[in-house]
This record gives C-alpha cells, structure tokens and sequence, in this order.
C-alpha cells in the first residue's frame, strides 16, 4: 500500500483571498439562527455525500469537539431512521441532501413540501442561513475533492505536491 499523500499544498498559499471568503462564509453562518449542531451535522452529512474523507473526518472532529454525542454523529449518515435528531435537524439534513443529491426522476432537487418542511422549523432568516451553510460546505468541496488533503491535518502540514 502506497502513502497517503496530499495532491496540493494549501490553495490559500497561492490565493490568499480564500481567507476572506472562507471567513465571511464563516461569520454569516455564525449569525447565531441556527443552532451551531445543526450546520455541523449538515456539514458532516454534505462530506459523506460527496464521499470525502476528509471532510468527514474534519466535520466528525469538530462535532466532537463540540462535545456531540458519538451516537449522533455515526448517524448522521442514516439519520432518516435515527432517534438522535430533532424534527428541525432532520429538515436541514433533508435539505442538504435535497441540494447535493440528484433530483429524483427528474423533479424539482427542492420540493415546494420540502422547503414548507423547513419553514415550519425555521424562519426566513435561519432559512437563509442554512443556504449559506449549505453554500459554505460546498465552496471547500471542490478544494476537498481535488486538493485531497489528508484525513485529520490541515492543509499546511500535509505533504507538498511540488518541491519547494
């Protein structure tokens, strides 16, 4: 078995306005409308979606860091049978998924049912803010998925794709 390596060096070394946008992404989300839980449990579900360990692994420790129980956050990957999770997490975790999954048949990703289902659970504000944390998980995917950064490190201590 070869080393795990990571393809890239941290993009913010070579782009230093992800900075910003990562911190503005990160100050809106923090609005304080959404239970902080609730955007990592969906954060953590976006990372197994989009089958990436690393955001897995990353959401999963922040979670626990969080002081979550480890029986919510093993769920979160089959929270729809789950007794761990309120009626307003399981709207947000339906509507992460509604935006990362393909429609099915064809249909509308984001039912006119499923977005009722969320407002019953949050108001326009809130509403706005899980777009911006379903925004917010979705601008790293592609750094996630192409960069491939190590499971459990940060981008500056993995390995350099190019010699330095």
């Amino acid at each position: 078995m070869s080393a795990m390596r990571s393809r890239m060096s941290d993009p913010q070394e070579f782009v230093p306005e992800i900075a910003e946008i990562a911190g503005a992404l990160f100050k809106a989300v923090g609005n304080r409308t959404v239970p902080r839980a609730t955007i990592g449990l969906m954060h953590l579900r976006a990372g197994q979606i989009v089958g990436n360990t690393y955001l897995t692994v990353l959401h999963s420790s922040l979670l626990r860091k969080a002081e979550e129980s480890e029986e919510r956050i093993a769920a979160v990957a089959s929270w729809r049978d789950a007794p761990y999770f309120s009626d307003a997490e399981r709207a947000a975790l339906a509507l992460v998924e509604a935006v990362l999954e393909p429609g099915q048949d064809g249909g509308e990703r984001v039912s006119d049912e499923l977005f009722a289902e969320v407002g019953e659970h949050y108001d326009e504000k809130a509403l706005a803010t899980l777009m911006i944390a379903i925004s917010q998980v979705n601008f790293f995917i592609p750094i996630a998925l192409i960069g491939k950064p190590l499971p459990g490190r940060t981008f500056a201590e993995t390995d350099q794709w190019t010699a330095r």
